[in-house]
């Protein structure tokens, strides 16, 4: 003990793990070598064993009863000797007893398939004697005492001998068996031994390889793999002046240089998107204020002054709260009104085919939703829904609760979508797809939703073609 302990005291690192590992790895293979040795050779025994039965299993248990059967038809003259399917079956049979005799090992069975493969010799005999007193057409009764007296003893013998063979193969089969049970308790056993050796090895060569060396490894491991899953704050604290310090010191670095280029690259998205929904506000609102100001000429040129002064009113409304001092988040109070006003301008325009209903709790009113989101909606239900069935139409906006969230529902019973449609537009709402304007604008929406809140948040859209739509909004519950 003392020698070896000074030669490994004398050797270097690399040479004490080399060493180690061919003195745990030897005997483990070794064992290994015996063991698949062993396993391999019961195994084949067994697989030969059952190979037997299943191939004997082959040899029909009715061989007799057709066998009979096919011959009493030549001798009663229901089929000729051409016809039968006797040498076919002799043929069978005896490839059979060949197949047997080429796995089977045990003495007594290979006994048996030899008297088999007689029986089937002498059935041939039988067949020819058959034939040849079909031949003088004046021989029924010697045939039938044949057919009775000899054909049906061998057959009975035949089916006699392939039940013994298939019996005492299954009684070696149970012996192999336990032979196997008890290799493996051996090899369970000799394989326990064999695993406290090993660990006593482990153990003792553990305490003479240097733990400085692989400890710095394992906690740069451990940082690499938390950085793997997603942890950019995760730091190596090795301090040391190695390798293994030097590469701990670039590790964190570049974890540093990656937050940093994530932060810039999230502003970056976030610059793009704000500007994109930007763009689109800009678009829209131009376009609804010049149609609206025709309407309020088209009413001022009518003399209605009293139409002319509500629905400057509502115009005023509906801007204000667009601009809302440059807020983009505004509460549900302020989005109603946002919406209320847009209806009320509409109603002017198409006084003949809509109507509205807003029904949101007041407790709902100081929760926060982003600006222009249910007027975007409101506009989608009425021009892709109301216009384009006939007769008048009614939005809703409801609002409820959902655990924890708020939903706002806008529901229309205009002309609604098919599934096809319905399933193009929800594709849309993810991005997944190509789309159309009235999709962007509904992607838009929920985008601004989810950029706000998260991906937990944003709008759902259930729709019947020629029942309606519904566009539900689902947003946190926060003051």
């Amino acid at each position: 003990m003392k020698k070896i302990r000074e030669y490994f005291d004398n050797t270097s690192l690399s040479t004490k793990i080399r060493i180690s590992y061919l003195l745990l790895v030897i005997p483990l293979v070794l064992l290994l070598i015996v063991y698949f040795y062993m396993m391999q050779r019961s195994s084949q025994k067994y697989s030969e064993m059952i190979g037997s039965a299943v191939l004997a299993g082959d040899f029909s248990l009715d061989f007799k009863k057709d066998f009979d059967y096919e011959t009493y038809l030549v001798i009663v003259g229901n089929k000729t000797m051409e016809e039968s399917s006797l040498d076919e079956m002799i043929e069978d049979a005896d490839k059979i007893v060949d197949g047997l005799m080429e796995i089977t090992e045990e003495g007594e069975n290979l006994g048996r398939l030899r008297s088999v493969r007689k029986y089937l010799e002498n059935l041939r005999k039988y067949e020819k004697r058959i034939e040849k007193n079909l031949e003088a057409e004046a021989e029924y009764d010697a045939n039938m005492e044949i057919w009775e007296n000899d054909v049906q003893i061998v057959t009975s013998l035949i089916k006699e001998e392939i039940f013994k063979y298939v019996f005492y193969e299954i009684r070696d089969m149970q012996n192999e068996k336990a032979e196997m049970d008890r290799f493996y308790r051996q090899a369970m056993t000799g394989s326990l031994a064999a695993f406290a050796i090993l660990t006593i090895m482990v153990v003792f060569f553990s305490i003479y390889l240097p733990k400085s060396f692989t400890k710095p490894i394992t906690d740069l491991v451990d940082v690499t793999d938390r950085v793997a899953k997603g942890d950019l704050g995760a730091r190596s604290v090795n301090t040391s002046n190695d390798e293994v310090g030097l590469l701990s010191e670039s590790m964190n670095q570049m974890i540093e240089k990656i937050n940093e280029l994530l932060s810039q690259i999230t502003k970056e998205q976030i610059r793009i998107r704000e500007a994109e929904l930007e763009l689109l506000q800009s678009q829209i609102n131009p376009h609804f204020l010049y149609n609206t100001l025709d309407t309020i000429i088209w009413l001022a040129e009518g003399g209605d002054q009293k139409r002319v002064v509500e629905m400057v009113k509502s115009i005023s409304a509906f801007f204000r709260t667009s601009l809302s001092r440059g807020r983009d988040i505004i509460t549900i109070r302020e989005e109603l009104v946002h919406a209320k006003s847009y209806l009320e301008i509409q109603q002017f325009r198409y006084q003949d085919i809509l109507e509205y209903e807003i029904d949101v709790p007041d407790e709902f009113g100081e929760c926060t939703i982003p600006k222009i989101t249910i007027q975007p909606l409101v506009e989608n239900a009425l021009y892709h829904g109301i216009k384009n069935k006939r007769g008048g139409g009614k939005i809703i906006i409801r609002g409820q609760r959902s655990q924890d969230d708020v939903v706002i529902s806008v529901t229309d019973n205009g002309i609604g979508m098919t599934p096809e449609r319905l399933n193009e537009v929800r594709a849309g709402l993810e991005g997944g797809a190509h789309f159309d304007n009235a999709i962007y604008g509904l992607y838009n929406v929920n985008e601004r939703i989810r950029l706000k809140f998260g991906d937990k948040y944003g709008i759902t859209l259930d729709s019947v073609y020629n029942e309606g739509s519904t566009c539900n909004i689902l947003l946190p519950a926060q003051m």
